[in-house]
């Protein structure tokens, strides 16, 4: 009764943008009953008896979350937490187990899981948990998909726009961008018109904003050929 993903189709996620649920229960009983309350709730529901065979499911794109069992042969749900963190950071961690203490619940928690219940369920306190943990893999990966398209607009700057970029930010007025990098004050003007296209920023504050999240701070150094942590290959 499991869902399962084409496993040699390429597919990553056959229900496109549909918020997908995975289980991750050594229990079948414990897996189907879950099938069955993800369905009725409107997610799509995948299911796996084992930590390793979750692994081999391809990342999503798509809003998920995982409903893990803590205590499973080989690899146990705790050590299963900690290769999510790493590999899918967008997917919120939901622990369920009927052999749930204190420490294991707190070591959980500060492993970034969102919420830790026991068994037996209860399938509103379920449902409630999924549409919450869903919402915040939503954000992640909005915020992600954001954040990769400012990345692309920065690798877009020549090496002479990111360093006006960098100046402009840090506060220099045009003459003062033209007095640093040796360079007219008309072409520091024509130079930042391009940035603030290219960047598609409707102000100074806007751009000042985008170089933050980017982690452009300060003065580029003298003799600098690019500045922030896009440098490498980006220069053109």
């Amino acid at each position: 009764m499991a869902s399962r993903y084409p496993s040699e189709s390429g597919v990553t996620s056959a229900t496109g943008t549909m918020p997908i649920v995975f289980v991750v229960d050594d229990d079948v009983s414990v897996r189907e009953s879950l099938e069955l309350l993800i369905v009725s709730a409107g997610w799509h529901p995948e299911t796996f008896p084992s930590a390793q065979e979750f692994l081999g499911r391809p990342r999503v794109q798509a809003p998920s979350c995982l409903l893990l069992d803590v205590a499973m042969p080989g690899l146990n749900g705790l050590e299963l937490q900690k290769r999510v963190a790493v590999e899918r950071p967008d997917m919120p961690i939901i622990f369920i187990t009927g052999h749930g203490d204190v420490p294991m619940t707190v070591q959980a928690m500060k492993a970034g899981a969102v919420e830790f219940l026991t068994k037996p369920l209860r399938d509103d306190v379920v449902v409630d948990a999924v549409a919450s943990a869903l919402e915040r893999s939503r954000l992640a990966l909005d915020h992600e998909s954001q954040m990769t398209a400012l990345r692309d607009r920065y690798a877009s700057l020549s090496r002479r726009e990111r360093e006006v970029m960098a100046l402009v930010v840090a506060g220099l007025l045009n003459k003062q961008v033209g007095g640093e990098l040796g360079i007219s004050e008309i072409t520091v003007k024509a130079h930042r018109g391009r940035v603030m296209q290219k960047m598609k920023a409707a102000s100074l504050p806007d751009l000042v904003t985008m170089s933050t999240q980017l982690g452009i701070l300060g003065l580029p150094e003298a003799g600098s050929q690019a500045v922030g942590p896009a440098q490498a290959g980006l220069g053109r």
